[in-house]
């Protein structure tokens, strides 16, 4: 039996499946991106975050609980907030983690598995979740954004603290940033330029959610499921195999725990660490970070997060943690 048969009606299911469940979160990503360049400042970005670098990258992995964002907006509102100013450390950190740490990613974790153990899988994937955006945040902080960022991606307000312009001149000093040119407009003037930096934000990235919407869909629909799940027996090798197929899958980061779950075959840590790594990297992500960051930059990421993950899926359960379980009161 072949292990690929193409269908164009499974795959044109599939694929407008997941991009009208990725589009909504796209269009309103898009929608807060022109908004925070019509009526929030670069000084007023500065002052959501410590001066701190250190305490700004642990604000950053927070933020999604009081401003959740799926992985396909989130991208969007970075490049915004970068634009702004926003140090590019807190920035990669708040995109990371908002996928994850946010409250309706714990309730749909929560829901999804409240056959097994909720609060030890729901606990486990914030916590771990934060803890990787963290580390990858204070990695990017020694870096440096010159060296990650693609060309034009530094805003006026970041290009102001370094006493450049986007060709690499010095900075007037009396020159404005976006954000102070439309500071006299009228606020329905300011509404129509906010809808117009929207659209050109949503054709921009579109682009690419399409391309990896596509690519996923080819493999979840015609890759026979008797394939993978020979690949349960063993934890490393379960925990590998999720994990390469939430990047193929590229599911929203609010469901793809019902779709965990139906993986009943494979041990939790394989599930986990399908739960931690296609929220922050898979295929559409792939071509949405190379709207922000330089294509070798964002192979790396991929990498680092992929070892960093199965690394930790696989010592928790080496370590019994999924079989102990939360303590019980």
């Amino acid at each position: 039996m072949s292990w690929f048969n193409f269908d164009p009606n499974d795959f044109a299911f599939s694929f407008l499946s997941v991009l009208f469940e990725g589009v909504p979160f796209l269009l309103l990503g898009s929608l807060i991106s022109g908004l925070v360049d019509v009526f929030v400042s670069s000084e007023r970005m500065q002052k959501m975050l410590p001066r701190n670098p250190a305490a700004s990258i642990f604000v950053g992995g927070l933020l999604g609980l009081v401003f959740p964002m799926c992985e396909c907006g989130s991208v969007i509102v970075i490049r915004r907030f970068i634009k702004k100013g926003l140090p590019l450390s807190a920035a990669t950190t708040y995109m990371l983690a908002a996928p994850i740490v946010s409250p309706l990613v714990a309730l749909s974790t929560w829901a999804a598995f409240k056959g097994e153990d909720p609060w030890l899988m729901t606990s486990l994937r914030l916590s771990i979740g934060y803890l990787v955006a963290v580390t990858v945040g204070f990695i990017v902080y020694a870096i440096g954004s010159s060296r990650i960022l693609q060309p034009g991606v530094l805003g006026d307000a970041a290009r102001r603290r370094t006493g450049l312009s986007i060709s690499g001149e010095p900075v007037a000093e009396g020159q404005r940033d976006f954000s102070s040119i439309v500071a006299t407009a009228s606020t329905p003037k300011k509404l129509l330029l906010a809808i117009q930096s929207a659209t050109a934000d949503f054709l921009d990235v579109a682009f690419y959610l399409i391309i990896g919407t596509a690519l996923a869909s080819v493999f979840n629909t015609a890759v026979k499921q008797e394939v993978i799940l020979p690949l349960a027996t063993n934890t490393p090798v379960a925990i590998l195999s999720l994990m390469g197929l939430a990047a193929l899958l590229a599911l929203c980061s609010t469901t793809d725990a019902f779709i965990a779950w139906t993986f009943t075959t494979f041990p939790s840590a394989a599930k986990l660490a399908f739960l931690l790594f296609g929220p922050v990297f898979d295929l559409k992500l792939f071509w949405l970070y190379g709207v922000l960051f330089k294509r070798r930059y964002v192979a790396l990421l991929g990498l680092f997060l992929f070892a960093f993950i199965f690394l930790i899926c696989w010592r928790l359960d080496a370590a019994g943690v999924f079989a102990a379980g939360l303590p019980r009161f």
